[in-house]
This record gives C-alpha cells, structure tokens and sequence, in this order.
C-alpha cells in the first residue's frame, strides 16, 4: 500500500482529513483529563473537544487559503520573504479565529445553562484567560513549526523530481537536436551553399555552431533570460528558412524581454514541432507568431497537418509542461482556435 504523504492529510477536500482532526481532537482532550482530573468530567473534555475540532478545522481552512499559490519560482531571499509573512498573518488571523470560537461557544453555553449574561465570558477574562492565551500560542507554534517541516519535505520532493526531470530533458534534448537527420538536412544545405554562395555557408555554420553552444552551455539551467532564448530561436530559424525559403514564416513581437526569464530551449521545441507537424510549402506557407500576453509568452501556428504524422522523438508537451510545472507552478495552455493551434508558457519575472 502506498504510503500517504502528511500534507495529504492535511488537505480538507480529502476525507482522512477530517477523520484525522476528529482523532486528535478526542486524544488530547482525554490525555488532558488523565494528566489533570476534572470534577466537571465529562461537560468540560466535551466543551475542549467542539473547540480544538472547530479550531482545527477553521486553521486548516485558513492555511489553505494563505499558503496556496506561492510563487515556486520566485528567489530564495523572495520566497522567504513571502513565507514569512504569510506565516504572521497566519498566526495572527488563527489567535483572532480561536478567540471567536471560544466566546462563541461560552455565549451557547450561558444561553443553554441559563447563566447572566456574559457570566462565562466575564469568568474566562478574569480566570482563565492566561492559560488560554499560554496554550493557544503553544498550539499555534506547534503548527508553524509543523507547517515549515511540511513545506521543507515538498521542497526536497520538488527539488529531486526536478533534478529528474532535467536529467530526462537533458538527454532527450541533445538526442533531439543532434540525431542524424537533422545534421543530415544541415549538411545537404551547408555542401549546396559552399561552392554557390560561400557567404552564407559561412554564416550557416556560425548559426549552426550558436544553436549547439546555446544547447550545450544552458541544458543544465533551469531558466536563462528570455532574450538569449529569443536569440536562439532566430538562429535556429535561419536554418529552416535557408532550406525551406518562402515556405516557413516567423514573426517574433516581444517588447521588453530583459524583464522575463524562461526555461532554456522551451521556445525551440514549441517551434520545432509546429514545423515538424504541419506542411508547408509555397502556395500554402507555415506561418508561426510568438508574442507576449499577460504573463505568458505565446507560440501561435495556423494547423497545417500533414496527412501522415511524423513520430516524435520524446520531447513533447508533456515532458515540456510538467518542467514548467516544477520551475514556475504554473502550467503551459494549449487551445485550437479558428484552425490556429496556441501555446501559452509562463514566464519567470
């Protein structure tokens, strides 16, 4: 059986959750009563129990509303930042919540017995409110202490699924862009270009010679400035529309691109597939936008399918979006509108 993680737990949209906070919120009220007997047994392990179990409930709930959508891809020092604050807010609503559920609960228990008004509640500020105060800021530093183990141990999951994956990417990538037939087309095109326009053989084996560099130096990166993914883009382009001129369209709208980051050769992938799954040909030319919107940067590519689809090599979409996933949390999009397939991949600020 599959071991279940402890943040899995914790999550309310699941069951076990909530068996898990009625457990605890049976046990310690118990171990309460063995450690400090109680003459007002069982009214007052009763009472302990309905407000540790709303409580819990209401923290869980409030975590899950503060901590989720936190920017993975954001510096170290800008992570910290983000945790920590959302850390004093946490504690700071969870002191206030608990303080509201235990007057509320006094208010039901004085209409219910028929105490004056406010005699509880009066009882509680003078009385008990110390201990009160001592053991909800104890449970609340139990919790954060808790809480930044969990979020440790999904650091580490992420960072070792991470490592994997661009171990994967790594090697699927080189085999991608150094497999014979492409040297094979490169090499056609370079010999035709020797002898007829030596120039441009020359500038051929410039660009030809950038696309590996740029593979070689960034495959281990996690992200490199979008502006050096856009450069590598019009190298590799140039190859294309040496061979295929007129054929193959690729217009590039990006304002502003020192400000963004992206994951290395994500961009030349979008591109290599458009390419690799559509026809094109001079009557009927691929044409193939990239542009920024929003936070995303867009691969835009009217459909052209051929009618018998090439094999992939591996590197797809999918292994594409889940390294997005790891870098960023976010996910890319991919729509089909008015035969034009899109491709939306987030960028890193």
């Amino acid at each position: 059986m599959k071991k279940e993680s402890f943040s899995k737990l914790l999550d309310q949209k699941r069951l076990q959750s909530h068996l898990m906070i009625i457990v605890v919120s049976i046990i310690i009220p118990l171990i309460s009563l063995l450690v400090s007997p109680r003459s007002d047994f069982p009214e007052h392990q009763i009472r302990f129990f309905i407000l540790l179990f709303v409580q819990l409930e209401s923290f869980l709930f409030v975590a899950a509303i503060i901590f989720r959508k936190l920017n993975t891809g954001a510096t170290r020092k800008e992570f910290t930042r983000i945790i920590l604050s959302r850390l004093f807010i946490f504690m700071l609503s969870c002191f206030i919540i608990a303080l509201i559920v235990n007057l509320l609960i006094m208010a039901v228990i004085d209409l219910i017995m028929g105490y004056g008004s406010g005699n509880e509640i009066s009882y509680f500020f003078h009385n008990e409110f110390s201990v009160w105060f001592k053991a909800t800021i104890g449970g609340l530093l139990f919790g954060t202490a808790l809480f930044i183990f969990i979020q440790w141990q999904s650091a580490l999951k992420r960072e070792q699924q991470l490592r994997e994956e661009n171990l994967i990417f790594q090697n699927e990538t080189l085999k991608s862009q150094v497999n014979p037939h492409f040297l094979f087309n490169c090499m056609n095109t370079l010999s035709a270009l020797v002898g007829a326009q030596p120039e441009m053989a020359e500038k051929f084996i410039q660009k030809l010679s950038s696309i590996y560099r740029y593979i070689l130096e960034n495959g281990t990166r996690d992200k490199v400035p979008l502006k050096a993914e856009l450069d590598f883009i019009h190298d590799y382009f140039f190859l294309h529309k040496i061979r295929d001129d007129g054929k193959i369209d690729l217009e590039v709208i990006v304002n502003e691109s020192d400000k963004y980051e992206i994951l290395p050769v994500s961009l030349q992938i979008l591109v290599e597939n458009a390419i690799k799954h559509n026809k094109a040909t001079i009557g009927e030319p691929l044409h193939i936008s990239v542009y920024i919107e929003g936070d995303n940067i867009v691969i835009k590519n009217n459909l052209q399918r051929m009618a018998t689809q090439i094999k992939s090599t591996g590197i797809g979409l999918k292994n594409l979006s889940e390294r997005v996933i790891l870098i960023s949390g976010k996910d890319i999009v991919t729509e089909e509108i008015n035969n034009y397939f899109i491709v939306k991949v987030p960028l890193l600020k």
